[in-house]
């Protein structure tokens, strides 16, 4: 298992390292006039390198680590539940246009500048500021058996996704300054809380 560790934390760090700036100023210079097809490479990329980790995962031999009785079931069940929820609307809250890079792809393609992506705290931002965050590591803990080869794999994604969110914050902070500073006095990061008092939707 120490290979499939080594795998798991490189393509993090990897995936990490990709998305910032600094690739991103490398990309704009490589690329040039094409640089707006950088997210879209990086998503397929990151398709493309996920796919054989999983496969190699999965052929793996595993062993039980806790049978899953009717309350470990439940547990899991209420995490893959809640986990989905909060998939399904961070979708609906996000431009997923932008985030796989196909906004930047048609502006590139235009020949037009890229338009600000707006900063939201409507539906289920009002609620928390990171639901995909949130709801990955839910997921992560509540699919299949807890094994010894996939109890490795969920601690190494929950502490990437832990350090993601944090990352984030610390981006949209310094990018967006009091607005986001204000909003996230209000908003919890990782676990949904009551709908509070909040400026527009879209600001």
């Amino acid at each position: 298992m120490i290979l499939l560790a080594f795998l798991w934390i490189a393509w993090c760090v990897l995936h990490s390292l990709l998305i910032g700036r600094p690739a991103e100023r490398i990309a704009d210079r490589l690329l040039g006039r094409h640089a707006g097809a950088y997210r879209v490479l990086y998503a397929l990329f990151s398709l493309a390198t996920l796919i054989p980790l999983l496969l190699y995962q999965f052929s793996l031999p595993q062993a039980v680590l806790l049978q899953a009785g009717l309350p470990v079931r439940l547990l899991r069940h209420a995490l893959l539940i809640y986990g989905l929820v909060m998939l399904y609307l961070g979708a609906r809250a996000y431009d997923l246009r932008f985030f796989l890079g196909i906004t930047q792809w048609r502006s590139m393609r235009r020949g037009k500048p890229l338009p600000p992506l707006a900063f939201r705290t409507d539906g289920i931002l009002a609620r928390i500021r990171h639901p995909w965050y949130s709801g990955g590591i839910a997921v992560i803990w509540g699919f299949g058996e807890i094994t010894d080869v996939f109890l490795l794999t969920r601690i190494i994604l929950t502490a990437y996704l832990l350090v993601g969110a944090l990352l984030e914050e610390k981006r949209l902070a310094a990018k967006l300054g009091e607005r986001y500073i204000a909003y996230r006095r209000r908003v919890p990061m990782l676990l949904p809380g009551p709908r509070r008092p909040s400026s527009p939707g879209t600001e």
